[in-house]
């Protein structure tokens, strides 16, 4: 894991089978750390079996219903 800016992660996953475990793992560890709800934080894929997860500005309505 590394920590890009205090707000984003990068992952390299490389098990296949351990995908969605591990990044609803660190979207709650994120959303933790940021005192935010987990829809506040955006996944990309940002190569082969990179993701990055980062947090949404303060400026991003979160809907509620």
């Amino acid at each position: 894991m590394t920590f890009d800016a205090p707000d984003s992660v990068t992952l390299k996953i490389w098990d296949k089978a351990a995908l969605h475990h591990t990044l609803d793992s660190a979207i709650s560890d994120l959303s933790a750390r940021h005192n935010t709800t987990t829809c506040r934080i955006a996944v990309t894929c940002s190569g082969p079996n990179t993701f990055t997860l980062s947090v949404h500005g303060e400026d991003r309505a979160l809907v509620t219903a």
